[in-house]
């Protein structure tokens, strides 16, 4: 089967960099092994797939960067500048002089030299490197300002194509506008028919602030994640009347939001169904049935920090 063409999208403030609208995840739980990691990726690349998602704290980086180099000696890609990477600040080192630091320990593990998507992953900082979940403790909040300013070295240095962030507020992005010699290119957040983010996306576009969506499905099967999407009855309705998956109606439902995405599965029938959302759309019915679908989000704050007063009160705007 040829490699599926993934429509792209042009990002604000950066220079006319386009970003593929349907990136694979690379973060797992439990933590897949190296070679089950790099085996999906490389397939994914075969199907078509050109950006990837990773994270410092995913533990994926270096699974991606021996990918790309496997994919390119087989001749899979011809260069690195055709694949879109992101790549996440983790918020152990969200401080100014850690900043660049981190990205180019990043970029040892992805054995690249540049990314093209950096992100602060959370609005708020760790006293000491540590995954999820974390004690109370150690949860500090973000020094917005300065943390920033070790965003725009990493792109003034070349390191980063583009910045962005991850899990921001509305208030939490007017903020940081109006400090930001480089404003945000993106805001990556959870969002699918079950958690829509209405306001959330009117806002972003009003400052051209382009929004991801992580957990397109719902995260089902993940140890925050449920069935909310894929076992949606409006959405399995849908689906069966199309002839699509449930999974391909809630991806095609986020593009037509002027969203993208990023899924994940190692699955190679489901990685080729994840990209087949293209050349058809839905009606204008069944966008008002989903319009109206329950709300609920899946990834709070509290379910991954633990509830006390700082994520509290994150998760009460989002």
């Amino acid at each position: 089967m040829a490699s599926m063409m993934v429509p792209e999208v042009t990002l604000n403030s950066c220079d006319g960099i386009t970003m593929p609208v349907i990136g694979m995840g690379t973060s797992s739980y439990p933590r897949a092994d190296p070679e089950t990691a790099k085996a999906a990726i490389l397939e994914a690349i075969k199907t078509g797939y050109r950006h990837f998602d990773t994270a410092f704290i995913y533990g994926s980086e270096q699974d991606l960067g021996e990918a790309i180099a496997e994919a390119l000696r087989l001749g899979f890609i011809n260069s690195r500048s055709e694949l879109f990477i992101t790549t996440k600040l983790w918020a152990s080192f969200a401080e100014r002089d850690l900043v660049v630091p981190a990205i180019k320990a990043s970029l040892r593990n992805l054995h690249v030299e540049y990314v093209d998507m950096y992100i602060i992953h959370w609005p708020f900082k760790l006293k000491e490197v540590k995954s999820t979940p974390v004690e109370k403790e150690i949860v500090q909040p973000l020094d917005l300002k300065s943390v920033w300013e070790g965003m725009e070295g990493c792109k003034r240095l070349g390191l980063a194509r583009a910045i962005g962030v991850s899990n921001f507020t509305c208030n939490m992005l007017q903020d940081l506008l109006s400090i930001a010699k480089i404003p945000p290119a993106l805001n990556q957040v959870e969002m699918n028919p079950a958690w829509q983010l209405k306001n959330m996306r009117k806002f972003c576009k009003a400052k051209g602030i382009h929004v991801t969506a992580f957990s397109p499905l719902g995260a089902s099967g993940t140890k925050w994640g449920d069935d909310r999407v894929l076992g949606s009855d409006v959405l399995q309705d849908i689906a069966k009347a199309k002839g699509k998956t449930t999974a391909q109606i809630s991806l095609r439902w986020v593009y037509e939001q002027g969203v993208s995405m990023v899924t994940k599965s190692y699955n190679k029938d489901r990685m080729k169904q994840n990209l087949d959302i293209f050349g058809w759309s839905l009606t204008e019915e069944e966008l008002d049935k989903l319009t109206h679908h329950p709300q609920r989000k899946g990834v709070t704050f509290a379910s991954v920090l633990g509830a006390h007063d700082i994520v509290l009160q994150i998760d009460a705007q989002l």
